[in-house]
């Protein structure tokens, strides 16, 4: 099973980054899982933190064009799965209705994980200006009942960077927050972005007082890897019904994808 990884970041500028999410992968993915690391485009933003792009909706959506472009040609080179490592989820529900491959999201996948850990989780993030995104895709995913809100954790993406050498202060910065979650209601922790994830996980931060700290990368691998077991095993793929998900005619799509220059990203 080849599963496509895509990045919200310039992953080879990310060096402690890229070698920490590299060995997780090895460690959580079954054996005969190969996932395939790719990041955006260098030169995509300003400096090594996209956060200051993201932050907003109107950027956000033109460099969701990257995964757009990244998941048709996972799907032309043959992955069994494309799986988008990002907490807003970029285009996830229209590159759904694109691909035949599953299609997975780390937000979507770290919630619906959670679910089945407790009874409401909660969600830390460093970019506090995605939180109401994060809470608009929790009502798309129809989770609200489930939902015991997100919170800026406290610290910022190049704190989380630095702390690759020196994690002690940082986490347990994060297990302040991390209460201040679980007096708001929260019985399940998803720890936010992928490179902070990555740093718990490695250091094995998987609670705090009792309530799990969730691993939101396993969670995204094993939704890849039980999406492809279901189609090659049972043949369960997912709905080709109705406007979201029904897909146009390849041709189509690469005509498309050529005329706005997306055929130029992740060769």
């Amino acid at each position: 099973m080849r599963i496509w990884h895509q990045s919200f970041t310039v992953l080879q500028h990310l060096g402690a980054y890229e070698d920490a999410l590299r060995s997780h992968f090895a460690r959580v993915a079954r054996p005969g899982t190969e996932i395939v690391m790719h990041g955006m485009d260098p030169g995509t933003y300003r400096s090594d933190y996209p956060g200051e792009d993201i932050r907003h909706a109107s950027l956000q959506y033109l460099h969701g064009m990257q995964f757009v472009a990244a998941g048709l040609r996972a799907q032309e080179q043959g992955y069994d799965a494309y799986a988008i490592s990002s907490l807003p989820d970029p285009a996830l529900r229209e590159i759904r209705s694109m691909l035949g491959i599953p299609v997975v999201g780390y937000g979507e996948s770290a919630m619906l994980a959670a679910c089945l850990l407790g009874r409401r989780f909660g969600v830390l993030a460093f970019i506090a200006e995605l939180i109401p995104l994060i809470e608009d895709n929790v009502r798309r995913y129809g989770l609200e009942a489930r939902f015991a809100g997100a919170r800026d954790v406290g610290f910022r993406f190049m704190d989380v960077l630095a702390a690759y050498a020196e994690p002690a202060a940082l986490i347990e910065r994060f297990r302040t927050a991390a209460r201040a979650l679980l007096a708001q209601g929260a019985d399940v922790i998803i720890p936010g972005e992928a490179p902070l994830c990555v740093l718990l996980a490695s250091h094995g931060v998987s609670e705090v007082d009792g309530a799990p700290v969730l691993d939101a990368l396993s969670a995204w691998v094993k939704a890849a890897e039980m999406l492809v077991d279901l189609r090659t095993q049972s043949g369960i793929r997912g709905s080709r019904r109705g406007y979201f998900h029904e897909p146009p005619s390849p041709e189509r799509l690469w005509e498309l994808a050529s005329f706005y220059g997306l055929d130029r990203f992740a060769k």
